[in-house]
């Protein structure tokens, strides 16, 4: 029993260690800014067509669906305010979080990866360079800045979407639409649309990095480590959903 509960006690470790060495290193000097700025783009900028596609087709699907089980009560009125609510409580975070966990997390662990098979990383630390501070802090600090703005941004086209449908299938006017979903929005909800993808950006970038860090094996490594990067991160996220929903639950 304790030597099947080695391995996975030791990865937490580990990775509990990665995490806390990235978050310490974020006042020190050199801060890498540049690098900061180029992740920015590469997980930001990069994943906003697939993010604008995929909320936007989201909150067509769902608008679809919803509207025809409220037409069923006579309120396809209400068609936006359903939209709104799931959208910025739930399906906007978990789904953006997932595409640049798919995205990026995969692409992070492949690029430490290779530079961990090819001793680059070895040759960094024999050069003085902190490969935490110079490769993981940026990368966790980009993704915790841009995944709750393409969130935000998944959010609104989604809506959108979902407006669209409303408008061509359900003939409601734009005025209703709106402001029905904008009056079905809380404060909590936008505080907990905006801190569950602050949390997941940690889980993105950082369970990303701590694959491409072990790799080990060669190119079969890094497609090993780019795998279980996307899976872990994928399984973490829908986890911490579920903890996060149930406090903010318990909370109201």
């Amino acid at each position: 029993m304790l030597e099947i509960l080695k391995g996975p006690v030791q990865a937490i470790q580990d990775f509990t260690q990665l995490a806390g060495q990235a978050v310490g290193s974020i006042g020190r000097k050199p801060r890498y800014s540049a690098d900061i700025l180029i992740q920015m783009d590469v997980i930001g900028v990069g994943s906003l067509p697939i993010t604008v596609l995929t909320g936007f087709f989201s909150g067509a699907v769902m608008a679809l669906q919803m509207g025809r089980a409220l037409a069923q009560y006579g309120q396809t009125g209400r068609t936006g305010q359903v939209v709104s609510i799931i959208l910025v409580r739930e399906l906007g975070p978990a789904l953006t979080a997932l595409l640049v966990a798919g995205r990026n997390s995969s692409g992070i662990a492949s690029e430490l990866g290779s530079m961990k098979v090819t001793e680059q990383i070895d040759a960094m630390r024999a050069l003085g360079t902190d490969p935490v501070q110079k490769l993981v802090m940026p990368r966790m600090v980009a993704t915790a800045i841009m995944l709750p703005c393409l969130t935000v941004i998944s959010d609104f086209i989604g809506m959108f979407g979902g407006f669209v449908i409303g408008v061509l299938i359900y003939h409601l006017t734009a005025r209703n639409y709106w402001s029905s979903s904008w009056k079905a929005l809380e404060w909590s909800d936008v505080v907990q649309g905006l801190l569950k993808p602050f949390i997941f950006s940690f889980v993105v970038s950082l369970v990303g990095c701590y694959y491409g860090l072990r790799t080990t094996g060669g190119t079969q490594g890094v497609g090993r480590a780019t795998t279980q990067a996307v899976v872990t991160a994928s399984v973490l996220i829908f986890v911490l959903t579920f903890f996060i929903t149930k406090i903010f639950v318990s909370a109201t």
